[in-house]
């Protein structure tokens, strides 16, 4: 059995084989893409579906059991896709914009969306800090989700500002989770947040324990954030 065989039988999460054959491709495209550029990390691909998309689809299934998974939604910092477009190919009625600034990652994932026919994908290719001041994305998300973006206190800065109030943040955290809350309290009291819920995500690789941080925007966050690119993280509340 393939690594993303694995993830998905352990997962349980009732894909159709037309669903699972898209995983396939965009991982296959993970691959090539890989061989040319720094996409990713030279790890195998064995460990990326293994965990990064084992970790994708498991805050999938964590967001549904909660009724969380909510649209529009908003994925900050993602990469090469994760964790949105293994999210949005399961669950293709997700309207999904996926925030990169990277040229060449956001370029890649415009090409997966195009090549899977994803329609309610679209791509951002901007800082956070400049795309949270745009009157069109601006409090304009139900869910936010931040895989290995910042800690909180600073991911609070970066991802707050999109989300209209009693929407979400979504944040899979490590070991440092607890932490984190701690450090983040003046900053989500300052922004318009507040931990709602801290839950042990499950994974089948179970390579390493993860909190899926739950974040409710309780209020408005004040204009003058997020503050210019790079100060949330020199300078974090």
């Amino acid at each position: 059995m393939d690594a993303l065989t694995f993830v998905l039988k352990e997962l349980r999460l009732g894909l159709t084989p037309e669903k699972a054959a898209s995983l396939a491709r965009y991982a296959a495209m993970i691959r090539a893409e890989r061989e040319r550029s720094s996409l990713v990390s030279r790890r195998s691909m064995e460990t990326i579906e293994r965990r990064h998309f084992a970790e994708s689809l498991a805050l999938l299934r964590a967001l549904e059991e909660r009724d969380l998974l909510l649209s529009p939604a908003l994925d900050v910092g993602s990469g090469a896709g994760l964790p949105g477009l293994p999210i949005k190919i399961a669950r293709p009625d997700l309207r999904l914009t996926l925030l990169e600034s990277n040229e060449k990652k956001a370029s890649f994932m415009e090409r997966v969306i195009a090549e899977l026919s994803l329609d309610g994908a679209s791509v951002l290719s901007a800082r956070a800090e400049e795309a949270g001041r745009l009157p069109e994305h601006r409090a304009a998300y139900a869910l936010v989700l931040a895989r290995a973006v910042a800690p909180l206190r600073v991911l609070a800065e970066l991802a707050l500002p999109f989300l209209a109030e009693g929407g979400v943040l979504a944040a899979p955290k490590g070991s440092a989770a607890p932490r984190e809350v701690r450090e983040a309290q003046a900053a989500l009291e300052e922004l318009g947040g507040a931990v709602e819920e801290t839950v042990r995500l499950t994974t089948p690789s179970q390579e390493r324990a993860l909190t899926l941080l739950i974040v409710r925007k309780t209020g408005e966050t004040p204009e003058r954030y997020p503050r210019r690119p790079g100060i949330p993280r020199k300078r974090p509340l």
